[in-house]
């Protein structure tokens, strides 16, 4: 009925010539059903764009005549009309381009909803979970000091929205100046030019700055991103709640109550797309939907769906168990790896681990745009792999027990080889390209040789023959000898200690607001200050030192009198660093590394 109102008007005094006579209507049986479907989507294209036109506050210099009102059955005017040109038309005026038909979404069928609620929540889920699923919304922190952080108020979806954060500060950090291109959260978009981005903050050190609107695109970038991520790159499932005004959220969302998967098969409404300038557009003009107490539950379906039911309990290693972990509501590790990587598997090592027997672990399949790190390496119960510790960007979700927070860089250049580790590098591709034993790693005098000259290394003739003289050559051995051999023989002795130094600044952010000033016990009574909590940290990773300098160091600090022998122990000699679980955490990226901070310190739970 709205359609059909709005072609009643008076059509503009100059008629559009390609537009000004309406089609005749053929015989019937005269036109074919693609040709009625194809006049079907001009017209309401046509009507859609006149109608636009005359909401402008000026009149446009060529304006637009609708042809005549075609018959549009009423569930007609509810499909999604995607408004393309057919190649043979002349171009579409720009209006005309801007055109979006509202999107109403499709149900989800009553046991694909029974399907989805088992597989995240499973059987005889607690309202103290639920509570906190649904009362988490995806919002920017209004404190000016953590203004690009989401904050956190439930502790249940804190995989979900610091994997949403670590994607939109990729955004806000490198992406700045791109943010109103929908194209740009598209990984090809930046193909190569990694190593040319540095943070816009770099230099000043100050967040904010950031406009509320940079924010909010940045925010939706991320989620096309790891929508069409978790769909193979060829679509994404936007899962909104259907009815709701979009100036009324909240009103309309006071009352609604989710606590079955008939609840969310009745209120969900499901739209899919290929192309991501319309999930871009469509997410834009819904995000205060997401922003809602029930945004981190609708992104999480969005994600799952955009992957297939089906293909999440594929990637799984025990589909039994629910995605939200019993009995605090967590979410678990295939939530967030199919987030980083757009696979729900449940461990983060690299590729696949072989159990024998035709039974095997699934963990990351490729590179990942930003990575993860975690506690529970540095205890030695896991092993991240390569593809998480080292991300295109500078950007890693760190897991601890119970809980995940952000930890970032603001230049890409931190995860750049030092001079030490490309010469390290290149020595041992040299000697393991000479090595036939299997991975045994010895190899032949021949092929010694050859590693001397494709490396440019000159052992003294002494120290040459002693390596030779058993008529294989160990790695360890040699590298012990390279480790005395000076830099300017091609070795990796250094008398100034500064060619293997790294020195960087990192920062962390725990999203979650806790009653205290920004970590500290309150004091004195006052209000307790909600907030999240931001801390820099500046990391300075040492030089491989020889077996002999370690134990040195080792021996001078156990009889320092320390109360943390085991940090002092791993910091080259006579430098004192700060430590905390985060520094852990840190170390698993960058052994040795020795961290300071100024102020409270960085907490990951």
């Amino acid at each position: 009925m709205a359609l059909r109102m709005s072609l009643h008007g008076s059509p503009p005094a100059q008629p559009d010539p390609k537009r000004s006579k309406p089609p005749s209507l053929p015989a019937a049986g005269g036109e074919s059903p693609e040709a009625a479907a194809r006049r079907k989507q001009r017209d309401l294209m046509a009507a859609a764009a006149e109608k636009r036109l005359r909401s402008l506050p000026s009149p446009q210099p060529a304006a637009v005549v609708s042809p005549s009102p075609p018959t549009v059955a009423p569930e007609a005017a509810k499909e999604v009309v995607k408004v393309e040109p057919e190649p043979a038309a002349a171009p579409m005026e720009e209006a005309e381009m801007a055109v979006e038909v509202e999107v109403e979404g499709e149900e989800l069928p009553p046991d694909v909803a029974d399907k989805l609620w088992v597989m995240v929540f499973g059987i005889g889920v607690s309202k103290a979970v639920l509570a906190q699923w649904t009362n988490q919304g995806i919002r920017f922190s209004s404190d000016a000091e953590t203004t690009m952080g989401l904050v956190q108020h439930e502790g249940g979806p804190c995989g979900v929205l610091a994997t949403v954060q670590a994607y939109v500060l990729k955004y806000l950090l490198f992406f700045s100046d791109n943010l109103g291109n929908p194209e740009v959260s598209d990984p090809s978009y930046a193909l190569g030019q990694r190593r040319f981005y540095q943070s816009s903050f770099a230099a000043r050190d100050d967040f904010s700055s950031l406009t509320e609107d940079g924010k909010t695109r940045a925010l939706v970038h991320a989620m096309v991103e790891i929508l069409f991520l978790c769909g193979a790159g060829k679509k994404a499932a936007v899962a909104l709640i259907g009815g709701v005004n979009r100036g009324e959220i909240d009103a309309a969302l006071e009352g609604l109550s989710v606590e079955s998967a008939m609840d969310i098969q009745k209120v969900l409404r499901i739209s899919t797309f290929t192309s991501r300038k319309e999930a871009f557009h469509l997410l834009l003009a819904n995000i205060r939907l997401f922003e809602s107490r029930l945004g981190a539950m609708l992104f999480l379906i969005s994600s799952l769906l955009s992957r297939g039911l089906e293909c999440i309990q594929a990637d799984r290693d025990d589909p039994s168990q629910p995605l939200v972990t019993a009995p605090f509501g967590h979410a678990s590790q295939e939530i967030v790896n199919l987030l980083l990587c757009g696979e729900a598997v449940p461990n983060v090592f690299d590729g696949k681990m072989d159990l024998g027997g035709g039974m095997s672990l699934k963990g990351i399949p490729n590179n990942v745009e930003v990575g993860f790190l975690t506690l529970l390496e540095s205890l030695n119960l896991c092993k991240v792999g390569q593809y998480l510790k080292c991300p295109k960007w500078p950007i890693w979700v760190v897991g601890s027990e119970s809980h995940y927070t952000v930890l970032f860089a603001l230049n890409p250049n931190v995860q750049e080889e030092n001079e030490l580790e490309e010469r390290e590098s290149k020595i041992r591709r040299a000697f393991d390209a000479q090595d036939q034993s299997g991975g045994g790693g010895f190899i032949s005098v021949e092929g010694f040789q050859q590693v001397l000259r494709d490396t440019d290394i000159n052992f003294p003739s002494d120290k040459l023959e002693d390596l030779c003289n058993p008529g294989i050559i160990v790695w360890s051995e040699f590298w012990q000898a390279l480790l005395q051999l000076d830099k300017r023989s091609g070795g990796m002795k250094d008398p100034t200690g500064l060619m293997g130094k790294k020195q960087f600044t990192i920062y962390h952010f725990n999203g979650i607001a806790k009653s205290v000033p920004n970590g500290n016990a309150n004091i004195g009574g006052s209000t307790p200050i909600q907030r999240p909590r931001i801390c820099k940290l500046n990391v300075s990773v040492p030089p491989r030192w020889t077996q002999d300098e370690y134990l040195a160091d080792v021996v001078s600090s156990s009889t320092s009198g320390s109360k943390d022998d085991s940090v002092l122990s791993l910091a080259p000699p006579f430098q004192t660093c700060q430590h905390a679980p985060l520094v852990d955490c840190i170390r698993t990226r960058w052994p040795r590394a020795v961290c300071s901070w100024v102020g409270d310190v960085p907490s990951i739970v």
